[in-house]
């Protein structure tokens, strides 16, 4: 289960170099994927390609699902999120972290995260699999709102918040056309505003 990252370490010249194999593995992998297709891609095919052996990704990932379901954001998020100002709420401190996170990448990030998102939402295998890894992020956006407001992780009220941000995330991801990744950004913002706003039907 995922927990808040330590912000007292900063990474040294190992963990630094593990994040460059991680990002050279999942690199080589979404070529593969785009080239051939994800299910005729094997785990060895991508170890080859990135020059490791198979025991050695698995020391990365623990599946081959794994290389697109898990990527860098997440911790970028949680640091966004947490220097958001005081006075915002939870919910209008995400929806600045969004903006904020995704206005500031690349072309290229760009180019790869929409690449990310569409094999997500076009394999079944991998859509069952990110279904189940939001639960495991609702435990962790309730340990974010919780020490934004004061009050425990384990508070229904806290929980039932972090539960209903990844229920619009989750409809975005399964409704959402595939249009360009700023559309789909689009989306999920608009998602967070009816949010706020109540949902008024």
């Amino acid at each position: 289960m995922p927990s808040l990252p330590d912000r007292t370490r900063t990474p040294g010249l190992r963990e630094r170099k593990k994040a460059k194999t991680r990002m050279a593995i999942q690199q080589h992998a979404m070529r593969l994927f785009r080239d051939q297709g994800y299910a005729a891609t094997t785990v060895d095919q991508i170890a080859d390609a990135a020059e490791i052996s198979p025991s050695t990704f698995f020391r990365y990932f623990r599946t081959k699902e794994d290389v697109v379901l898990n990527d860098e954001y997440d911790a970028i998020m949680v640091e966004t999120f947490r220097a958001q100002p005081p006075e915002l709420t939870p919910l209008q401190a995400m929806r600045a972290t969004m903006k904020t996170v995704f206005g500031a990448m690349s072309e290229e990030e760009r180019q790869a995260e929409a690449e990310r998102s569409t094999l997500l939402r076009s394999t079944p295998g991998l859509q069952t699999a990110y279904i189940e890894q939001l639960t495991n992020i609702v435990q962790l956006l309730a340990e974010l709102v919780a020490e934004r407001v004061g009050r425990r992780p384990d508070d229904i009220a806290v929980r039932a918040f972090a539960g209903a941000l990844i229920g619009v995330g989750l409809a975005v991801h399964l409704t959402a056309p595939a249009e360009p990744f700023e559309d789909y950004i689009g989306y999920f913002d608009q998602a967070l505003a009816d949010m706020e706003a109540g949902f008024p039907l």
